[in-house]
């Protein structure tokens, strides 16, 4: 294998779209998968260890710990440790472990059952030094004796790795790329289609066949329009919480029916949209990751916008999920979908580059004004902190995902119009500068609900 194959992306589809229940990917999605790779992790182990098993840890850590209560960190530990994964873990199943806070649940290891529940989720000092801002420690315990023990990191996205983890062995990209320009010197040198090098690379890295690629794409697709309609029929009900947030994704929606002037109706449909997932989100119903849960409202709002509205073709979508796979992929590769290491505008900035990406595609753009389309979003997310009020994914995140629907489309439209190739920022400069960002920004503002509006907004 050559060092550019060696070096490039391997992200695969499933890995960035990830199907399960809100409100946030690294807090809810990624401790979920945790403590169920854990689960399986011990119930391996030999019986006779096992059978001296007397009780189940999970310590939380860093932003974890700051603002799990608020993302359902805790539920979402505790349902992983009772055999659920994200992907089928019913939402009413999380909702009432949050109602029956004191209840215990029998978990079968072997010969042993152990009854665990929330007081075994443990919110540790979240000013303590740790490798990762979202680090979990789950425990096997017999006694005071550590049976077994692992340290876990959510990454951002669902994503998840622990303490001396090895990435999966994946096949050779087709098409290796790191970087945008080496992604566009494919398209431009090779004359591929840019959706086609993004298949085959998809095909032969995770080793599928193209139908099984189209089936999960339309899958995605299937799921955010599923999430947008289900919003849509919420009237003014509160969300989650002690914020007392009530949901106005179908005021919004039938105000914009009623609304006689063109941009305005448009504007405020396309907002009801982004509004109706991210509320879903909020709610800890399924959402699709694109690329995290708190940002889970702005690439859907397009999809809703294209197919129903614009009656784009499937075919025309299809390749626009691939494209918005691409920003997405790039940006992890090169920078990070956290917003507990970069910010909010690594997810709603991420977010609005990928749904730009996406309708450039749609329209038939080529690779530059893709490329351009997302570089337009996300350089004008740069600098966005993340400051859940109270620790919940609803102020100010769920107007965010509006927002950023909105600038999508926006910087669409001005990709669009313009000469493509007198564009003066490539994508691949506005990546580095997130992660720069990312870097010099104050954890206070990294998800943490230290700062910002979550300081000066109670509850």
């Amino acid at each position: 294998m050559d060092e550019n194959a060696a070096t490039s992306i391997q992200t695969t589809l499933d890995e960035l779209f990830k199907i399960g229940p809100g409100p946030s990917s690294s807090h809810t999605m990624g401790p979920m998968r945790i403590t169920y790779d854990f689960f399986q992790r011990v119930s391996a182990l030999p019986l006779n260890v096992l059978a001296s098993a007397a009780g189940i840890e999970v310590h939380l850590y860093g932003s974890l710990s700051a603002t799990g209560r608020g993302h359902g960190t805790d539920r979402a530990s505790l349902a992983g440790l009772l055999g659920q994964s994200p992907a089928t873990c019913p939402p009413e199943l999380l909702d009432g472990l949050a109602a029956n806070p004191a209840r215990l649940h029998a978990v079968a290891l072997g010969p042993t059952t152990l009854d665990v529940g929330l007081a075994n989720i443990l919110f540790e000092d979240p000013n303590l030094p740790v490798p990762h801002p979202n680090t979990m420690s789950v425990r096997l315990l017999a006694g005071h004796d550590v049976l077994h023990e692992l340290e876990y990191y959510s990454v951002g996205g669902g994503f998840i790795e622990w303490q001396g983890y090895v990435p999966p062995g994946k096949g050779r990209p087709a098409h290796p790329y790191a970087s945008m320009a080496e992604l566009r010197a494919h398209v431009v040198d090779k004359g591929l289609p840019l959706d086609r090098v993004l298949l085959e690379n998809e095909m032969s890295v995770a080793g599928c066949s193209e139908a099984q690629v189209w089936a999960f794409v339309d899958q995605v697709i299937e799921r955010m329009i599923v999430t947008v309609d289900d919003g849509l029929r919420c009237e003014g009900d509160f969300l989650p919480g002690p914020i007392r947030l009530q949901s106005k994704a179908r005021t919004v929606f039938l105000g914009a029916q009623d609304d006689t002037f063109p941009l305005h109706r448009g504007v405020s449909q396309l907002s009801s949209y982004a509004l109706a997932a991210a509320e879903e989100n909020a709610r800890g119903h399924v959402i699709v990751t694109a690329p995290t849960a708190g940002s889970a409202g702005v690439m859907p709002a397009l999809v809703k916008a294209l197919r129903d509205d614009a009656k784009a073709p499937l075919e025309a979508l299809r390749g626009g999920v691939l494209a918005a796979a691409a920003i997405g992929y790039l940006c992890k590769h090169n920078a990070t979908l956290s917003g507990a290491e970069g910010g909010c505008q690594a997810e709603i900035g991420v977010a609005s580059a990928m749904t730009a990406a996406l309708c450039a595609q749609v329209y038939g753009g080529g690779v530059r004004m893709v490329e351009n389309a997302a570089e337009s979003a996300l350089e004008h997310h740069l600098g966005l902190t993340c400051d859940p009020v109270g620790g919940f994914v609803q102020v100010p995140c769920i107007e965010r995902c509006a927002f950023g629907a909105v600038k999508a489309f926006a910087a669409f439209c001005i990709a669009s119009e313009g000469t493509e190739t007198r564009h003066r920022v490539d994508l691949d400069t506005t990546i580095a500068a997130m992660a720069m960002t990312a870097r010099d920004m104050n954890r206070k503002y990294k998800e943490t609900s230290e700062a910002g509006l979550a300081a000066l907004v109670l509850c």
